[in-house]
Order: C-alpha cells, then structure tokens, then sequence
C-alpha cells in the first residue's frame, strides 16, 4: 500500500516512453535526420537539432539524471530505485579510483546515479571514509583500495568493482524483501556468470583471474562454474542444457559453441519479461521495477539506433540487436 500514491504517476510516465509502432518507423528510416524527425514527437523532443547525434549520449544521460532524482524522493523504499541505478555507482567508482591512483582527472565520465555526487565518491575514495555512502561500499572502496597497494595493473579496479555490484545487488534485494524482484536479481547474476565463464573459457583466462572475476552470489555454485574453466566450451554447454536456464540457452547454443553476442541481448529481454505481471498489480514496487526497466531498454535501443544510423548497418543488423520493448 505504500506505493498507492507513486504508482499512478509512473502509469502517467509509461505513456511518455517510445512504443513498438515508433521503434519499427525508426529502424526503418534511412538516416540520422530522419530519425530524429520521429523523435520530435517523442519526450526526447528538446535534444533533438542539429547535429543532435553527437550529444546524444549526454543528452540522455542528463534526462536519466532528472528521472532517478524524481524516483527518489518520490519512492517510499529509495532503495529500489537504487537498484537500478546501482549499475552507475559503480561504473562511478571504477573511473574515480582509477582517476585517484593514476593523478588523471576524469570527472567528465561520471554518470548521477541519482543518490551520490561526484564530491562524495571522490572524498570517499580519497579518505575511504564517508558518512554518506553505506558501509556496504566502503567495504569495496577499501578492497580496492588494498589490491591498489599491490598491483598496478588497472583492470583489477573493473574486476572486483564487478564483482561486489553483484554482491550488493544480491544484498540489497535479500534486504528488501521482494521475491519477484530478488528472483530477477539472482537470474541476471546467474546469466552474467554464465557469460563469464564462457568468455574465461575462449580466452583461457587462468583459475585464479576466474575465481576473482566469478560471483558466489548466484543460484549455480561458483565451484561448479570454475570447473569447467581451462576446459572445452561443450562441456560448458553441455553442463548448461541441464540448468534452470536450459530453455533459454539453447537459442543461443549452436554446436555446443555459445553465442555470446546473441546471449547478451537474449539476457536482456528475459530479465524485462520478470516484469511484464507489473501490468496487473496496483500496489507495491513492481510497476516502478517495470518502468525502470523498461527506460534502460529504450535508452539502449536508442542508443543502437543513433550508432547504427551513423555507421549504416542494415535493417537486419539493426532488427537483431535490438531489445524487445513491452507495451506496458
């Protein structure tokens, strides 16, 4: 009942959002100026002039911005806003603690997240001690901090980084409770150890790169995933036709090779379909999880369009990487 007052006002939100009819007329359009044509008629209206392309990206990043900000001082549990914007927390601490240790300034890849500003994850990188953040990323600020003592080699920053947003998500969702939100929290942990793996496997990453880089935060046991590390992809795919994830896999399996790309834009659509029962509910988070969702689905939709317009890929090309949108 707590969200009785929020809910209508996302449903009000969820007819600004681009429509199946309107992303068809966009694929099919034949240039840059064309598509921006139809998103005059869109609420991406104001960034569209131009030359709009090239600002584009920073363009829906500042919409986004408005958007988390709204959500959180509206939400009852600001939380579940968070975990969806968690996703630029974290990509927030990888560029400020790599700008920390290499002396560069890099505020400009900072993305709001609507809940901590630059200043504070700066400070808090800088001192790793904040009063703001929860004690939970301070943690990982300090494990980093720590690697960072020992090595030089950057992209340890990412790994753990990745790892401990999977942590905290698994977290933050035990936390709060909901079991139709911390089952989509568990499969999208679930599928991005699969695409680990996979990738760990072709490039014959080492046991110990895999067990720093794999989460023990999923359903499927992290020792079972690294036994198949340093072995041939169709055990790996032969072990994952036995899984929950069996009838999902199998469209991206093919002469048990795993078709990475193809998983990546399949995860995403199975992950949006957790949602689709937020159509029914009237009370609690659901419809704004639903909404939430499917803003990250339009934003990568769009953000292929302008790419693909740009570069000219084909309409098939186009067709096949983009996400599916629900009618909401």
């Amino acid at each position: 009942m707590e969200y009785h007052e929020l809910n209508p006002l996302i449903r009000g939100r969820e007819l600004e959002l681009i429509s199946k009819d309107t992303f068809e007329q966009m694929i099919q359009t034949d240039s840059i100026d064309s598509l921006g044509e139809i998103l005059q008629s869109t609420i991406y209206q104001p960034y569209i002039y131009e030359g709009f392309d090239k600002e584009f990206e920073v363009n829906l990043s500042q919409e986004h911005s408005k958007l988390f900000q709204w959500l959180k001082e509206s939400a009852p549990e600001p939380e579940i806003v968070w975990i969806y914007t968690m996703r630029y927390t974290f990509h927030n601490l990888k560029v400020l603690t790599k700008a920390e240790i290499t002396g560069q300034n890099l505020d400009h890849l900072y993305i709001h997240d609507g809940f901590y500003s630059l200043e504070v994850l700066k400070d808090a990188i800088h001192t790793q001690v904040s009063v703001e953040l929860p004690d939970s990323l301070m943690d990982y600020i300090r494990e980093v901090h720590e690697y960072c003592e020992e090595s030089t080699i950057l992209q340890g920053i990412d790994v753990i980084y990745d790892r401990c947003f999977l942590t905290e998500q698994r977290r933050l969702g035990e936390q709060l409770g909901y079991p139709e939100l911390l089952e989509e929290i568990i499969a999208f942990i679930d599928l991005t150890n699969i695409t680990t793996t996979a990738r760990g496997i072709l490039q014959q990453r080492s046991a110990g790169f895999m067990t720093t880089v794999i989460s023990s935060s999923g359903s499927i046991p992290k020792d079972t995933l690294l036994s198949f590390v340093r072995g041939e992809m169709a055990s790996f795919t032969q072990f994952l036709l036995t899984t929950d994830y069996s009838e999902l896999l199998k469209q991206v399996i093919h002469e048990e090779q795993i078709d990475l790309v193809s998983l990546e834009q399949l995860k995403d659509d199975y992950l949006s379909s957790f949602y689709q029962v937020a159509q029914t509910q009237a009370f609690g988070p659901l419809p704004l999880l639903a909404f939430l969702n499917a803003k990250e689905v339009e934003s990568k939709n769009l953000r292929l369009l302008i790419i693909g317009k740009r570069n000219h890929f084909s309409l098939e090309q186009l067709k096949e990487r983009m996400r599916q949108v629900y009618d909401l």
